[in-house]
């Protein structure tokens, strides 16, 4: 049995794995590449990739009569929906990290069969940042998109920028001043599926339709990112959308209609395609499924990811921070990541920005010269080296 704990100053995490060691080489009794695939794909769940019939009947029903009911209608239906959810086992709420665990094992193991006192490697995070947070806003509605001016005001008096995910079509009209005046603030535009009626993966002929409309607005609004409408996904269908990044995957799903979660809070590739995973609970579930208009569930899952040293992902609806108690709860959030960027060195950035950050990263390498260590690569000048050691048969992490 192996035991380890990762952290870097006081956080700590027990690790155990069941290995052997033949001929000082680690052997595992899985294949740990098949695990993770499975745990990001969520194939694990029965209902992976909303494939189930009575969910897309009942999908449909729904959303033809959705634009009729007020969210105070809508959240009775949905708490129905999602009752038993607290019960669910697994991915563990309300943070789940068993492949970022998996990945601290397999580090734990290779220190140690290779009897070495410590291995380098390029720290998560530019400019030695403990953890990473996004925030983003999906506009639903012509009041989200009229209220979007205000809550960029709002997020600046915080100085943290944000992203918009807009929705091309039906929902209201998307302008080009509109657009202007997100880029021309320094907020980032991407786009939120295409008419948000939640049958995007429903039928995969129909699904290509879509993605080539998708695609082409994509490209219209100068957008890299993606989002589903309501967190639908189909990691495998997605290939078709032509996107450098996604957001569409729960770290744990258990407050969305479609279940599931993949279980870490770093990004993670699809192919090409960066996953940017949402780790934190959406604002509409906090505020309507949930009735609670604290911050302490964000809090609480954003110190699990920060002491993970991972990305706290948040999406926060423009349409649903217009009435006063709920922008006052989104005001507090702002003010603890404030914070956190000004005493823990947690890095507050776009979307775009931690894709363009996690290519780079894939693609550096520690080197040692001169009795030092390096990173080599593009944009390396950001990057630092981290070690990772056993202590007292714990894992620890230092940033050189």
């Amino acid at each position: 049995m192996v035991y380890g704990r990762a952290s870097a100053g006081e956080s700590t995490r027990t690790l155990h794995l069941e290995v052997e060691r033949q001929n000082g080489e680690v052997v595992l009794p899985f294949d740990p590449a098949e695990v993770i695939e499975n745990l990001q794909f969520e194939k694990y769940t029965s209902t992976a990739n909303g494939k189930s019939y009575r969910a897309r009947v009942a999908r449909k029903i729904y959303y033809l009569f959705r634009p009729l009911m007020p969210v105070a209608a809508r959240k009775h239906l949905q708490r129905l929906s999602l009752r038993g959810w607290e019960r669910i086992p697994f991915p563990q709420w309300p943070v789940d990290r068993t492949v970022d665990s998996l990945y601290e094992m397999l580090l734990f193991a290779s220190i140690q069969a290779q009897g070495t006192s410590e291995i380098p490697f390029v720290w998560f995070w530019p400019d030695g940042s403990s953890a990473c947070a996004t925030v983003t806003h999906d506009i639903e509605t012509t009041a989200g998109r009229d209220f979007s001016s205000t809550l960029m005001d709002i997020n600046d008096s915080f100085a943290i920028k944000t992203s918009f995910q807009v929705v091309p079509e039906e929902r209201y009209e998307v302008t080009e001043s509109f657009l202007g005046s997100i880029r021309s603030r320094g907020f980032e535009i991407n786009v939120h599926d295409l008419n948000h009626d939640g049958n995007l993966f429903v039928d995969h002929d129909q699904f290509l339709v879509r993605a080539a409309k998708i695609n082409r607005y994509g490209k219209q609004f100068g957008a890299r990112g993606f989002r589903s409408a309501v967190l639908y996904r189909n990691l495998e269908w997605m290939e078709a959308l032509d996107f450098e990044y996604d957001m569409s995957v729960p770290n744990v799903a258990h407050l969305d209609p479609q279940r599931g979660g993949c279980c870490t809070v770093m990004p993670y590739f699809v192919g090409n395609r960066l996953e940017i995973p949402v780790t934190a609970t959406q604002d509409y579930s906090l505020f309507q499924i949930l009735s609670d208009y604290s911050t302490r569930l964000w809090e609480q899952q954003i110190n699990i990811i920060k002491d993970a040293h991972g990305l706290a992902s948040f999406i926060v609806h423009p349409d649903y921070v217009i009435e006063r108690r709920a922008r006052a709860t989104y005001e507090r959030l702002l003010d603890h990541l404030r914070s956190l960027r000004e005493d823990q060195n947690v890095w507050i950035a776009l979307p775009g920005e931690i894709n363009d950050w996690w290519r780079s990263r894939a693609k550096m390498r520690v080197s040692h010269a001169n009795g030092r260590w390096h990173v080599e690569g593009e944009g390396s000048e950001r990057a630092r080296v981290a070690f990772a050691s056993i202590e007292n048969d714990r894992l620890r992490y230092r940033i050189q």
